[in-house]
């Protein structure tokens, strides 16, 4: 029974992450053998200011500086 936890920054809609679990679905019943029903993913939001890139925090990143401003709970 695959289990898998993905952690996304905040802003992705339900239609993405449905398409998404769709797709690693699809993936770990053809390369590992599983049962449709037995693959499992849990999405966990997580907050811009506790996720690094390169040495750079996400809410710091100007790259993400939009969608962290919609997304991140005042300080």
């Amino acid at each position: 029974m695959p289990n898998m936890r993905v952690e996304l920054l905040p802003g992705r809609t339900v239609d993405q992450r449905r398409d998404f679990a769709a797709r690693v679905t699809d993936a770990a019943v053809e390369a590992l053998g599983a049962r449709r029903q037995d693959v499992r993913i849990v999405f966990e939001e997580v907050d811009a200011g506790f996720v690094s890139n390169g040495g750079v925090l996400a809410a710091d990143d100007a790259s993400r500086a939009a969608l962290v401003a919609k997304f991140s709970a005042s300080d």
